[in-house]
């Protein structure tokens, strides 16, 4: 029998760019780590989809080629935990194969469909008064009119897709499909579920589908997966999948419910206790924290759902460009596909942009980059917004662009900060920062400055969501409590607020809001 040293877990960390894999002990440490890219298809009419095949045949290939470095023996691996994006849908029927795209978090055709089941005679803010009262009373939230929950995915596919619908079996997370390819499994974590709005979370410990809830939405609950707790171990992998993955011993590696990337980003940044907050700069962003009750702001569209760790609540909320606006500078403004472009992008071009971003002083020449490039979700829920820069001169060059977009992506962290304070009635005094966009200096001291808060930047910045899978799956096996997690995350730098940089940024910054305020109706007119 395997003694208690040579015990790992193999973590994967499913995002829209594609999976990351690790392999960690038990205790948390990371041994190895590998990454294989997978496409995103962006469709008309807000649609966005991805092929589960490719999230399958990417994470086979990047655990093989990880253990083909051989750091470790396969068969030390005992446990296994999925993270995933979140807020996605994947059609399956009773066999477990999947009938169409996955829909992910970026797809908003569902949104006419959202708003249908939840509007009312006497409405609030286009929501009917007794399904907000019914909805926040039991979830917490309500189904948003972005359309980007998972709720309104399913009654996209009931409405335009009633063929998918009726042959479907469950509608699944992608976490929660990729368990189901892992173990052979149709299930939820009480986590993973809340995006559905159609759970009764106000006891934590034992969350259920709710009928009233069911039967408002539209959706039978045959079509749903059982729950349980993200800590709960779901079973043994299938020989199939082991052998996939090369991984010789299926009965010994046990599959962890796991959770959904906003989840495993609290538990990897450290910050695992109430009140200690993490930034997310990843394809999006959030700012968000765990905290001891069930809440609900409906004008910031912020919440607190079930959390991954056992009971307890995360503020969740999601700004829904950040690292996705370099993305559009790079393949859009910078390197586009067309007959100007002189040459290729380097293939890491963010230690460039961030040399380029550095030399251009605090405010950008009071040139302001809005990151709205596919709607926002919070601190407001509008679809229809849209990117832009604003007050270019003469005078501005590409390098002011440049670093307007880094300073944008920080205006909207700024207006949700706000919205998380007076969510949790505090201030937070430092905020440890994960994701890619965490692993560059300029962008963290520029979120330092706007926010005028320490920073602080957790080492190995990109791998927080796979470090809070392994340590999800070490509290399952019993080698790690949660009282430990903030000791086994090591902080590479803190960046304070830059107090010469206070009022360029505070001036900016309410112009930032005045923007959204001033444009709104011209965003909704031109993007209905």
């Amino acid at each position: 029998m395997a003694t208690q040293s040579d015990k790992y877990i193999l973590a994967i960390d499913l995002g829209t760019s594609g999976p990351k894999v690790a392999i960690f002990t038990a205790h948390g440490a990371v041994i190895d780590f590998d990454f294989e890219p997978t496409r995103v298809m962006l469709l008309p009419n807000g649609g966005a989809e991805q092929d589960p095949d490719d999230w399958w045949n990417a994470i086979k290939t990047a655990v093989r080629r990880m253990l083909a470095r051989g750091k470790i023996s396969a068969d030390a691996i005992t446990a296994l935990c999925c993270t995933t994006q979140w807020s996605g849908t994947v059609a399956v029927d009773a066999s477990g194969r999947h009938l169409m795209n996955a829909i992910i978090w970026m797809d908003s055709r569902g949104a006419k469909y959202a708003k249908q089941i939840t509007s009312g005679l006497i409405e609030f803010q286009g929501y009917g008064i007794d399904k907000i009262l019914t909805w926040l009373r039991l979830t917490g939230g309500i189904p948003t009119h972005s359309g980007k929950d998972s709720i309104a995915h399913i009654l996209y596919i009931k409405n335009e897709r009633p063929e998918i619908y009726r042959a479907t079996h469950k509608f699944l997370e992608p976490k929660d499909y990729l368990n189901l390819r892992l173990t052979g499994k149709f299930a939820a974590s009480y986590d993973s579920i809340a995006a559905h709005w159609l759970t009764d979370n106000r006891r934590i410990n034992q969350i259920t589908y709710d009928a009233g809830l069911l039967k408002m939405s539209g959706v039978t609950r045959d079509k749903l997966p059982d729950l349980s707790r993200a800590v709960d171990i779901l079973g043994p992998l299938t020989p199939t999948a082991a052998h996939e993955l090369g991984l010789r011993d299926a009965e010994r590696v046990q599959v962890v419910m796991g959770t959904p990337d906003v989840h495993s980003a609290a538990i990897g940044s450290g910050a695992a206790r109430d009140f200690e907050a993490h930034l997310y700069l990843g394809t999006s962003s959030w700012l968000a924290c765990h905290v001891p009750y069930k809440k609900t702001d409906i004008d910031h569209n912020m919440a607190s759902l079930p959390a991954a760790l056992p009971g307890k609540y995360l503020l969740t909320n999601e700004q829904e460009s950040a690292g996705a606006c370099l993305n559009y500078l790079r393949d859009n403004l910078l390197y586009p596909d067309d007959e100007l472009r002189k040459e290729n992008a380097p293939s890491d071009i963010l230690p460039t942009l961030d040399r380029i971003a550095a030399r251009v002083p605090a405010g950008s020449g009071k040139l302001i980059f809005t990151p709205w490039l596919n709607g926002e979700r919070t601190p407001v829920d509008n679809s229809l917004l849209r990117g832009g820069f604003f007050n270019a001169s003469l005078q501005t060059t590409r390098a002011h662009m440049i670093r307007a977009v880094y300073e944008g992506v920080a205006y909207n962290s700024r207006w949700l900060l706000q919205g998380v304070e007076q969510f949790i009635q505090r201030r937070l005094d430092a905020i440890n920062v994960v994701g890619g966009g965490a692993k560059g200096d300029v962008w963290c001291q520029i979120h330092a400055d706007v926010l005028d808060r320490p920073i602080r930047q957790v080492k190995q910045p990109i791998q927080a969501n796979l470090r809070g899978a392994a340590f999800l799956a070490a509290l399952a096996l019993g080698t790690l409590t949660v009282d430990e997690i903030a000791a086994r995350v090591e902080i590479a730098q803190t960046y304070q607020p830059n107090p010469a940089n206070r009022q360029i940024y505070d001036e900016l910054f309410a112009e930032f809001v005045n923007i959204y305020k001033s444009n709104q109706k011209i965003f909704a007119r031109l993007n209905r």
